[in-house]
């Protein structure tokens, strides 16, 4: 069997690393942290993961948080009245056909290192730049670069042609809190829309305390939520998120009333360019490293898709090199391979980059029409599981003028 390393050890590498293992293959992951330096560092990200990746990790045996994760049981989207910010223009939710989850990747990444050490694999506690994949790439198969951040992510050129934007789109903030009011019915991500001004959601989710929410903020630049840069305390920025919501979405700022920071490392603020990039790098030496996940695609978290790509590429990856067997992995492979993966993910690219922009007319009338038709809604809501269903309507006005006449409700269409 081939000898695999894999660097990074986050949502795309690891279960890529388990899937390997349980077929037979010698695999090494290498990361600069521990065990313990992810569990007492500070949140890496605002994770969601859709019912088919969960589903993933079902099959690879690493689904270990469901007896104690609160599950995302649908999503809801709401846009302010423009001209009375207390009233709502558009208000609906919907229940998801299977619960999402999102657990805290410090509690996550952690414990996946450690059982994967546990069943034999290999981790090295290293910084990795160009000397290093050249040394994997001699003792190795077939190196795979998964990592999302570093100076060693941008030697992998940037795909121009898939990445429409070369500077950030939002400012980004998290914030991790316990004490917020849960919604009646079910528990879902509310989703509030200030065109303008940004976007605001916040989801269950499960920490290194136990249940929690993850609050998410995202500013336009230049705009009254872009002023994370002058925050300076994990307080500070708890602080600056109520405000915000009492200011401009006062339900959620109701909700957020008491809440508290779950931990002193629960807040994160930042931007980054949603970009595609080529998928091999070409070493000095002429030897080959396979991008993978956010090294290679990394979206804004508008969507809440980023985890749930990294899966889904993880699992086209391992079928792709199970089917391979012995042969040599070769650059067309693997661009065939990343080929294979962007068959899905152009529609998330394009669907997410789609929002950090003025949201195309037919999207508004999509969004609006779940007002007055809950299977539109339902559907719309699903679609987080699939973007791909949300095309051609979510770019084509006719498309999306079919799609809400088919799930007008049934006494409308009488």
């Amino acid at each position: 069997m081939s000898r695999i390393a894999i660097v990074g050890a986050g949502q795309s590498g690891l279960p890529l690393a388990f899937g390997l293992l349980e077929k037979g293959y010698e695999v090494t992951v290498v990361t600069n942290r521990t065990p313990t330096d992810i569990r007492q560092g500070s949140i890496m990200s605002s994770q969601c993961i859709f019912d088919p990746a969960l589903q993933i990790e079902r099959d690879l045996h690493i689904n270990d948080w469901d007896d104690v994760c609160p599950p995302v049981e649908g999503i809801a989207y709401t846009v302010p009245h423009p001209q009375d910010p207390t009233a709502k223009a558009i208000d609906w939710s919907a229940r998801l056909h299977k619960p999402a989850q999102s657990v805290d990747q410090r509690v996550k990444m952690a414990a996946w290192l450690e059982k994967l050490e546990a069943q034999g694999g290999q981790v090295l506690i290293q910084n990795v730049g160009v000397p290093e994949l050249e040394a994997l790439t001699q003792n190795h198969d077939l190196v795979l670069l998964s990592a999302g951040k570093g100076d060693v992510v941008r030697l992998f050129e940037r795909d121009a042609t898939r990445s429409p934007f070369d500077k950030p789109q939002r400012a980004l903030a998290l914030t991790q809190i316990h004490g917020l009011e849960p919604k009646p019915d079910y528990s879902r991500v509310s989703f509030n829309l200030l065109p303008g001004i940004g976007e605001y959601f916040v989801f269950p989710a499960y920490t290194l305390s136990g249940p929690c929410d993850i609050m998410v903020f995202e500013g336009v630049p230049g705009g009254p939520l872009d002023f994370w840069r002058d925050v300076h305390s994990p307080q500070e920025h708890l602080a600056a998120s109520r405000r915000f919501l009492d200011t401009y979405l006062p339900w959620e700022g109701a909700r957020a009333r008491h809440v508290e920071l779950t931990d002193s490392k629960s807040v994160l603020a930042g931007a980054f360019a949603p970009t595609v990039r080529k998928p091999v790098l070409t070493l000095p030496s002429g030897r080959l490293v396979f991008g993978m996940g956010d090294a290679v695609c990394v979206n804004d978290p508008i969507t809440g898709q980023g985890s749930n790509n990294a899966t889904k590429a993880a699992k086209v990856y391992l079928d792709a090199i199970l089917a391979h067997g012995d042969q040599p992995y070769t650059r067309g492979w693997m661009e065939q391979t990343f080929e294979a993966f962007w068959d899905y993910a152009r529609w998330v690219v394009e669907w997410t980059n789609s929002l950090l922009t003025p949201p195309p007319p037919q999207a508004l009338k999509l969004l609006g029409a779940a007002n007055q038709s809950p299977a539109l809604a339902s559907f719309l809501a699903n679609g987080f599981n699939h973007p791909p269903a949300y095309f051609p309507a979510w770019h084509d006005m006719q498309a999306a003028e079919r799609l809400i006449q088919e799930h007008q409700p049934a006494t409308a269409a009488t």
